[in-house]
């Protein structure tokens, strides 16, 4: 055996060692420090409740603010497609990919990644006026929940608004019995969040309108010289294919994309 490799595995394994203990130790004094303090001990809510009853019977209870929670969570997904630009891309992404006749590439996985993570590009200015407005004076104890919960929508009301129809608005605001808002801090979720995702999904098919065209022309051109050549029985989107792909890739296609998607939604 090598005496360097049995060398440099011994010390391995013992630096391994004191690693584990260093952070346990790190770790147990941070939660005795946490729990000793008494700001930390009463800021700590209990997830799960257990009452002793006289019997000796114990019962489980979890607090509101856990229910609350999985609730929120729960709801997650939806306010991620009702509130942001997530829609918009996606759909865009969808439409291109059909054009281009490619069933499964790229894979849902890799469009939904890609519009989640420009959709978190997109909304970051939102996010982070509705964080510093909002959600850290109440994580710091200077306001109210109600108050908090306004200053932390408002950013975001204020972007969906900015993406929305006076037409579809109007709809909606008619549809729900309510007169004119004096201004766009007045109108409620309620209202603008079916306005702003009908106004999203009639954007988004515009743009996969003037995506669509460009492939749309090869597969004519592609399939009449199939027919004038005789070739009946040969798939015009088997040709076409590759010149599609052609197409995009030398017109720098996804960055071009991409580009135009971030920039709809601050003209």
């Amino acid at each position: 055996m090598n005496p360097g490799l049995s060398t440099a595995g011994r010390l391995l394994a013992r630096f391994r060692a004191r690693f584990r203990v260093g952070a346990s130790t790190l770790l147990a004094l941070a939660l005795v420090a946490a729990f000793s303090h008494p700001a930390a001990a009463q800021a700590v809510l209990p997830a799960l409740t257990i009452k002793t009853g006289a019997n000796g019977a114990q019962s489980y209870s979890l607090t509101v603010q856990v229910l609350i929670l999985m609730t929120v969570l729960t709801l997650l997904p939806a306010l991620l497609l009702a509130t942001t630009a997530f829609t918009r891309i996606i759909v865009v992404l969808a439409i291109l990919r059909q054009a281009l006749g490619m069933a499964t590439t790229p894979s849902n996985q890799v469009l939904t990644g890609l519009a989640l993570f420009l959709t978190f590009f997109v909304m970051s200015s939102t996010l982070d006026r509705a964080y510093v407005n909002g959600i850290k004076p109440y994580l710091d104890g200077q306001l109210a929940g109600e108050v908090a919960f306004d200053r932390s929508v408002r950013p975001l009301k204020h972007f969906m608004l900015a993406q929305t129809r006076e037409n579809d608005l109007r709809l909606f605001t008619k549809l729900a019995g309510r007169g004119p808002y004096a201004s766009p801090d007045d109108v409620p979720l309620t209202v603008l969040i079916p306005t702003f995702m009908t106004s999203e999904l009639k954007t988004a098919f515009q743009i996969g309108f003037m995506v669509y065209i460009p492939f749309l022309v090869i597969d004519l051109v592609v399939a009449s010289v199939l027919m004038s050549m005789g070739m009946m029985m040969l798939s015009p989107m088997l040709v076409s294919l590759p010149f599609k792909i052609m197409l995009f890739v030398l017109v720098d296609g996804w960055t071009l994309l991409i580009g135009s998607l971030a920039a709809s939604f601050h003209p």
